[in-house]
């Protein structure tokens, strides 16, 4: 019976789990909304790299004016994640790791496309390398905390 009630409490665990990772964009920005401000960084955070799924999803099916739109709020969600965590001083380290690997990937995506369609996402790599730039201005700058 132990056994059972272990089982079923991993079960609902790993359920809301599941259930917590499928969120959509609309309802991550409808949650941040209400959030604690040290939470927002974080799901600032999904949201930007839901976006980034999206845009390379987008550019492989040549969907490029919304796949420009899912950038530019990758660029935009980014910099609120950064607002965010300056503000709080909480999770500054995981949204610049966050920001990091976003740009990366974004510069792999833009390898892959056509030259017309690249300068937006080379122009949104020099935005999160910015926003990188001032968060670890912000992490190991000297002043008195």
């Amino acid at each position: 019976m132990r056994s059972l009630a272990i089982w079923m409490l991993l079960f609902v665990f790993v359920a809301g789990t599941a259930a917590a990772r499928d969120e959509t964009i609309d309802e991550l920005k409808s949650r941040v909304q209400n959030a604690l401000p040290q939470d927002r960084p974080r799901l600032y955070i999904q949201i930007a790299q839901l976006q980034l799924h999206s845009a390379d999803k987008l550019y492989k099916d040549g969907d490029v004016e919304q796949a420009r739109a899912a950038v530019d709020d990758i660029v935009a969600y980014s910099e609120k994640a950064r607002d965010s965590a300056t503000e709080t001083k909480k999770h500054l380290k995981n949204v610049e790791i966050a920001v990091r690997k976003m740009a990366e990937r974004l510069r792999d995506i833009k390898r892959t496309l056509a030259f017309e369609d690249q300068p937006p996402v080379e122009h949104a790599v020099q935005q999160l390398e910015e926003i990188r730039t001032s968060l670890l201005k912000r992490m190991f700058s000297k002043e008195k905390k």
